[in-house]
């Protein structure tokens, strides 16, 4: 099938009598039309022994498409070439698990919501920082990168990584993309909570579709230097250099002052999450939107964790909101990290389950209630192997695309066990051991077995791959 056929196109084609590979191969097609919303029609030709396949398709995986529509959270984008969204992540969309009030998820909002509100008050007594929590994740490609001074060549824009509606507008990878938008409305203390997407490897820590939160706090030269009473002998800014430690529009002392405060404030945060007694330790990072930058990495069952991601948020980005006379910072963290580690779930996968043996286990009313998870169903996983010839252009993550759209949850891992590249030909071949294991009930070979043929069959249809 053309890759760039609308989803619910019909098209015709001639098949020639089958030999024992394609009747194979017609075995797999009719598996992955079964799992990926496809009808397929057979009849037999009176004047010959070829047989014409109508098929007619109700949405495409590939990462582009000629659909002219896509309607997303009520509303209508026109696709183009680099649409790449597929049905799986879309299905996921508008969830808000972390609004939920029996999920993991929101008891670690609440904490962390908490915490700002019981430390963080203004002049009124009122909580300081603002929360947004139910912001639509379809943002323009502006807001998630320009706005961010994400570079035009950053590997975070490819479509490899990222989840494009057309060549306009995105599924937000990160919370920050609302950033400059909410500095421009006047805010200079918020916090936004959201789902976030990004295309990434099938494993028990990573999913397509997880959840951050995004902190930012800015200072006029008066609330940044209060502690000193008489500011009037403080410079704030100036027309200096950049290098480690500062902003070419930084001063030192303005600097220091707000790594000083922000790192103040986060580690008190993760002493409110983990313990008082919690090791930790800042490690120099690089993020676009923030100079200098740190990962604030704590010390948890015996190994270092990242928490978070954190800096002084650019000058430029402020000037460009409107905020130029104001300095501030900014940190980010994912709500499934923590989560796993204060509550010790196994697999990010749990967090999508609907089963109450899951969701009881966090109803309670307090946020702070200590709740170690305790597994309701370990069924046996199936494991298949699949070894095939790639293109030059072959990304992993498109494979990785097609695993969870006909595989979804019941695919645990998807693991590259083998690189191969031909001595003489050059041809390059992968081979990837694939774990089948559904969370809630037993899952029989035969049914691993039909999604794996489904999987392989879109990969030679969708990516050009040649099996092994």
């Amino acid at each position: 099938m053309d890759h760039a056929e609308s989803w619910y196109s019909t098209k015709h084609c001639t098949v020639h009598e089958f030999s024992c590979e394609e009747k194979m191969m017609w075995k797999r097609i009719q598996c992955f039309a079964k799992l990926s919303g496809y009808h397929i029609y057979l009849w037999e030709r009176q004047s010959s022994l070829s047989l014409p396949i109508s098929l007619s398709r109700k949405y495409s995986v590939k990462t582009s498409c000629d659909v002219d529509t896509l309607t997303v959270l009520g509303n209508s984008y026109n696709t183009d070439k680099i649409t790449n969204v597929t049905p799986k992540i879309l299905e996921k969309m508008g969830k808000n698990l972390h609004c939920k009030h029996n999920h993991p998820l929101n008891l670690i909002t609440r904490r962390i919501e908490n915490y700002f509100n019981n430390n963080y008050r203004n002049n009124w007594r009122a909580p300081m920082f603002s929360k947004f929590d139910r912001i639509s994740p379809v943002v323009t490609l502006t807001q998630n990168f320009d706005s961010l001074l994400v570079p035009s060549d950053h590997p975070s824009r490819a479509l490899s990584e990222s989840y494009y509606l057309n060549s306009e507008y995105m599924l937000r990878a990160h919370t920050s993309a609302h950033q400059s938008d909410l500095i421009k409305q006047g805010l200079d203390a918020f916090l936004v909570l959201g789902d976030v997407y990004r295309r990434d490897t099938v494993d028990a820590s990573h999913y397509p579709v997880f959840h951050q939160m995004e902190g930012v706090r800015l200072f006029s030269k008066q609330e940044l230097f209060s502690h000193l009473g008489d500011t009037s002998r403080v410079t704030f800014f100036e027309n200096g250099s950049r290098d480690a430690t500062k902003q070419e529009r930084h001063t030192v002392e303005t600097s220091l002052c707000l790594e000083e405060n922000l790192k103040n404030t986060l580690r008190n945060l993760a002493n409110n999450l983990f313990g008082d007694d919690v090791e930790m330790q800042w490690v120099d990072a690089y993020f676009p939107f923030t100079h200098p930058s740190w990962e604030l990495e704590i010390k948890y069952q015996g190994e270092w964790l990242e928490v978070l991601g954190c800096g002084i948020v650019e000058q430029e980005i402020l000037s460009s909101a409107g905020a130029d006379s104001r300095v501030g910072w900014a940190f980010g963290l994912g709500l499934e990290r923590l989560a796993m580690r204060l509550y010790s779930i196994p697999d990010i996968r749990l967090f999508w389950s609907e089963d109450s043996r899951f969701l009881d286990q966090f109803n309670v009313e307090d946020p702070n209630t200590k709740i170690t998870y305790k597994p309701f169903s370990k069924q046996s996983p199936v494991i298949n192997d699949v070894s095939f010839w790639v293109p030059d252009d072959f990304s992993e993550n498109d494979f990785y695309d097609i695993v969870r759209n006909i595989g979804g949850d019941i695919v645990e891992n998807v693991e590259l066990f083998d690189n191969f590249v031909h001595p003489k030909t050059k041809r390059k071949s992968k081979a990837y051991r694939i774990t089948y294991r559904h969370m809630e009930r037993s899952l029989t070979k035969s049914e691993a077995n039909e999604i794996h043929s489904g999987i392989v069959a879109a990969g030679v249809q969708q990516l050009g791959i040649q099996e092994r």
